[in-house]
């Protein structure tokens, strides 16, 4: 598999975004995934780039997280903007990364996709709890690049 669209199907795209609002329901942090077919950089290195691409870095407490897939290079990466990282541990992002790689494995995209969207809100819930006054900074649709 090497070409964005054969990734997900539109319905499982639609179940990932749902994931997205539902992780948002107990996080004031924003989170995005973005999907493309191949990376020449490590990927943590890409994760960054697209970060700032979609101006992730906006949001009002820098606690947005992009979740980055190069399907072809077989990669992914987790990256927290800044005002996670000054209140997490170096660590904080490996049980997500474990349960996405659990799934990737068995080609469960979908789920592996899922499954770390919630872990990353139930995480993020600790350092920044949902307000109500919470407000979506940023889309929850997948990027594609």
């Amino acid at each position: 598999m090497s070409k964005v669209e054969d990734f997900l199907t539109k319905e499982e795209e639609q179940e990932i975004v749902s994931a997205i609002g539902i992780a948002e329901k107990n996080t004031s942090g924003e989170i995005r995934v973005h999907i493309e077919k191949e990376t020449s950089i490590a990927p943590l290195d890409r994760a960054m780039e697209v970060f700032r691409k979609l101006q992730m870095e906006n949001t009002q407490e820098r606690n947005g997280v992009i979740i980055y897939v190069a399907i072809k290079s077989k990669q992914f990466a987790i990256y927290g903007d800044k005002g996670i990282n000054e209140k997490v541990p170096a660590d904080f992002w490996d049980t997500t990364k474990d349960t996405i790689i659990s799934h990737f494995k068995n080609g469960n995209f979908k789920q592996g996709l899922i499954d770390g969207i919630l872990k990353a809100g139930e995480q993020l819930k600790t350092h920044f709890p949902y307000q109500d006054n919470d407000t979506n900074e940023l889309s929850n649709e997948i990027s594609i690049g």
